[in-house]
């Protein structure tokens, strides 16, 4: 899998902006509705405990507080597609994974649009403002 020949062609599918770090890392800048954007980074890594490469593409809500409904969030992640709820470096985030092998170009279409998505839901669901 080329990520950063997927994400640049995906960028440019939705009017979106690509930047690309090395091989395993790419970010979109995905429009989404009301004339916002999300930030989206997609990532190839190696998972050494069942020896197979993932895919992931996480989106940051926003800084995380923990008088967050957290119960609500997690029940909430039922009604995902990809998606799931994860907190890394001080902020809740959405994230979406899959096994690299056999993953279909359309699937990473909508889990990268999951990922925006939802991110930006819930970042003004919680915080009323467009933090990221």
């Amino acid at each position: 899998m080329d990520l950063p020949s997927f994400m640049r062609k995906y960028a440019d599918q939705i009017g979106g902006q690509y930047t690309e770090y090395n091989q395993s890392m790419s970010i979109i800048i995905v429009p989404v509705s009301g004339n916002r954007f999300q930030t989206v980074i997609g990532n190839i890594r190696q998972n050494d405990l069942y020896n197979r490469k993932l895919i992931t593409f996480t989106s940051k809500v926003c800084p995380f507080d923990s008088n967050y409904d957290l119960q609500h969030l997690l029940e909430q992640t039922a009604y995902f597609n990809y998606c799931r709820f994860m907190i890394s470096e001080g902020y809740l985030q959405v994230e979406a994974v899959s096994a690299l092998d056999g993953i279909t170009e359309e699937a990473l279409k909508e889990m990268v649009q999951e990922v925006a998505n939802l991110a930006d839901q819930y970042e003004l669901k919680l915080t009323g403002a467009d933090v990221n």
